[in-house]
């Protein structure tokens, strides 16, 4: 080969490299981009699952894209400033929110296999164990896991779970007999927890029960310590009631599907590692405050004490079993309620848990 062709040949290897070294870095530059994302919830940050959210779970994303050429520029919607407690899986649904804390406890129609634990009170008190179940099911089980693709969504992890519900009332409960007549307000399916106990159960939420109580709408709620104390639940309910209701799965940090389905495989992953991060910090968080709220709470004028095991074995005995009646009527929708419910306990009672009463098995 002459140096003529010699040269010709180098120039257009070297031309030919350099056009997909163009291509290439083009490529980059066109799929690198600054992501617009919208989380809405439907509680104000003054409680801890909203808290994480900026937190814990929006730096963990930006962690992780960091040298990824992707961005998220976030619009943060807490509070009901773009959808109340209990309409957030439709803001994520129908797009006014690309990604949200769904409260799968205010979704029990659309969400309903989600809300097992509100169905079965008296199973445990662990609060870690029920959110490390939970969180796998959400993931694994496929009823589980059709109920969010069902809805549009896309479950990132992130479980919300609840802490042992209290019993916090205006008046001294020293025997179930103390409720006959009472107006009790509980949140979602924690209505039927009520069933059989002669109380009169009222349908609400965190956001509303200070007001209510005091104006006389309900005698008492039925909540959890870490909720009540930021809510200022003690000041007009100081009567408070250790049942041992248990711990509960409220909902989860979930994506609209086409959307996350849209997204580069790297911001995908970001989101749902992130997902488990905000999961953590957030059980962290509420492990340190359960006993320091309660604490708070007394030192501040209530007046706690313990139901005693005689209590709440009459208690659990004296309900409907609600937790079949719920995985039945499931059943005969199509959803497998009583599938559910029992991968649910004997996961419960494989951790070590020791329930009041075994629903699944009568």
């Amino acid at each position: 080969m002459n140096k003529n062709k010699r040269g010709k040949t180098m120039k257009r290897l070297f031309f030919g490299i350099f056009s997909i070294l163009l291509i290439s870095i083009s490529t980059q530059l066109v799929s690198a981009k600054e992501i617009s994302v919208t989380y809405v919830a439907g509680h104000p940050p003054v409680f801890r699952w909203v808290k994480h959210v900026n937190q814990t779970f929006i730096p963990a994303v930006t962690k992780s894209l960091e040298g990824s050429g992707h961005s998220i520029k976030w619009s943060e919607q807490y509070g009901g400033s773009l959808a109340k407690v209990g309409d957030e899986l439709e803001a994520v649904e129908e797009g006014l929110a690309e990604l949200g804390g769904i409260s799968s406890l205010f979704d029990p129609a659309k969400l309903a296999v989600q809300n097992v634990t509100y169905y079965s009170p008296f199973v445990s008190s662990n609060v870690d164990k029920v959110s490390e179940l939970m969180t796998r099911m959400q993931f694994e089980n496929k009823d589980m896991k059709a109920a969010w693709e069902a809805n549009g969504l896309v479950q990132l992890g992130g479980s919300i779970a609840i802490d042992d519900y209290l019993l916090m009332t205006t008046f001294p409960v020293n025997s179930i007999d103390d409720l006959k007549g009472r107006k009790i307000g509980a949140p979602g399916p924690a209505v039927t927890w009520l069933k059989g106990t002669g109380a009169v159960g009222v349908s609400g939420n965190l956001t509303t029960y200070n007001n209510e109580i005091k104006a006389g709408v309900y005698d008492g709620v039925i909540v959890f310590a870490s909720a009540a104390l930021p809510g200022k639940l003690h000041e007009v309910a100081p009567y408070i009631t250790k049942m041992g209701f248990g711990a509960q799965y409220a909902g989860s940090i979930a994506a609209n599907k086409d959307w996350f389905e849209s997204q580069p495989q790297i911001v995908q992953k970001a989101l749902i590692d992130a997902g488990e991060t905000y999961r953590v910090a957030y059980q962290k968080d509420l492990g340190a405050s359960v006993a320091k709220f309660l604490s708070i709470m007394e030192s501040q004028g209530a007046k706690i004490s313990e139901a005693s095991d005689s209590m709440r074995k009459r208690w659990a005995s004296g309900m409907d079993n609600v937790a079949m009646e719920w995985a039945k009527k499931l059943d005969s929708s199509g959803v497998n309620g009583t599938a559910v419910l029992k991968a649910y306990m004997d996961a419960m009672r494989s951790a070590g848990a020791n329930p009041v009463r075994n629903w699944d098995k009568e």
